[in-house]
């Protein structure tokens, strides 16, 4: 293999390379192209958490397409290869330098994000921990310490876009859409929107008296340790609407109900201010999902909504002085958006960190689209069945 074959070689050369350098040109070839292959093309992803329950599961492996939204060109290009934003078998040393950075383009692609695409994307909110963690862990640390106790006791660092942590979920909201919850419902544009087979919700359960038999749900591939118990045999279990479709048969139960939470506003869900958003994760909305080039009227019970997006995702300053806003020194009362944002998540619901407590997604952080499971194991074994599946 000859890796400088723009140089000429000169008449009766003939010297052959060694077995070494053979097998070091082989290697740096692999190197590249694989590189490549993963920053263009697509790129292997495994399922962390259950927050998309039972779309896909946990230790789900699988390919996530770059060129079906464009590819994303690197925006820290000094990098390890084949490493996201820590060396392996290390917590905190860095695999990338800062030294460079681009600002963000993107390739054509086959598409743009579709409403109800699984998608993965880098986490919008910009601060992750360089610790394992479930779904939640992040976001109750900063809620129950502080985000600068959290930076300094849990080694908390802030990373480029393209270097934070990936996160998958369904995109249940385009630009431009307005997206509500009703009772734990999505609707958009005033639809209710459809509700993927394989999803999770949370269901109160009655039955005669009896519980229910744990072999029984086990075999269904259903939790069979209740998430509550209450009085009379009240249950609360997780289920597909093909799980409750089954369960309604069993005689021991005598009603199954979808659980809403009962709670006043929440300052946990965003845009965190309920005096003018009460809000929670089951009652939500109705909430508009910024398009590129829309503008929208800036007043005091809106700017929790788009101060993120105007300081953060699209790098204005924002100030509030003398009873007005100003953006970069301007005074105004109006901002046009410079990119399109999305609403994400989970299709496991009740087991999810998504928009709903952190909101819009914005394009610069979109990495691909889920495209297909490779690989699966769960308990010890391969799950046969799930291998080689599109997602949906």
């Amino acid at each position: 293999m000859n890796l400088a074959f723009w140089k000429k070689k000169k008449e009766g050369q003939t010297k052959k390379k060694s077995v070494v350098r053979e097998w070091f040109d082989a290697a740096i070839f692999a190197v590249i192209a694989a590189t490549l292959i993963r920053t263009f093309i697509f790129e292997a992803y495994t399922i962390p958490t259950p927050s998309m329950e039972k779309t896909l599961l946990v230790n789900d492996f699988l390919f996530v397409s770059k060129i079906s939204y464009g590819p994303r060109i690197p925006m820290t290009p000094l990098a390890v290869p084949f490493t996201h934003h820590t060396l392996p078998f290390t917590q905190y040393t860095k695999a990338y330098s800062e030294a460079v950075q681009w600002k963000y383009r993107r390739l054509p692609g086959f598409s743009e994000v579709k409403r109800y695409d699984v998608v993965v994307f880098n986490f919008p909110e910009g601060d992750t921990v360089a610790l394992e963690q479930n779904d939640m862990s992040y976001y109750k640390l900063v809620r129950d310490y502080g985000r600068e106790n959290v930076w300094q006791q849990f080694h908390v660092t802030s990373r480029p876009v393209d270097k934070r942590e990936n996160y998958i979920k369904r995109c249940m909201g385009a630009p431009g859409d307005t997206l509500s919850i009703r009772d734990n419902v999505v609707y958009v544009n005033g639809a209710e929107a459809p509700v993927p087979p394989a999803s999770e919700r949370r269901y109160n359960v009655k039955t005669t008296g009896d519980p229910l038999n744990p072999s029984r749900l086990d075999e269904l591939d259903i939790d069979p340790n209740p998430m509550g118990v209450g009085d009379s045999g009240s249950y609360r279990y997780d289920f597909t609407p093909g799980a409750v479709a089954l369960l309604k048969t069993w005689p021991v139960i005598t009603s199954i109900t979808p659980y809403v939470k009962q709670q006043q506003a929440d300052v946990d869900v965003f845009p965190h201010d309920p005096a003018h958003y009460p809000w929670t994760e089951h009652n939500f909305g109705p909430l508009y999902i910024p398009k590129k080039g829309a503008s929208v009227k800036l007043d005091s019970s809106n700017i929790a909504i788009y101060d993120r997006i105007i300081r953060i995702y699209e790098g204005n300053k924002l100030e509030f002085k003398n009873g007005r806003f100003y953006i970069n020194d301007k005074p105004t009362d109006t901002y046009t958006f410079k990119m399109n944002y999305y609403w994400m998540m989970g299709d496991n619901r009740d087991n999810s960190l998504d928009s709903r407590f952190w909101g819009f997604v914005p394009e610069d952080h979109i990495v691909g689209k889920a495209w297909l499971i490779w690989m699966s194991y769960g308990k010890g074994n391969i799950r046969w069945s799930r291998l080689f599946n599109i997602i949906r």
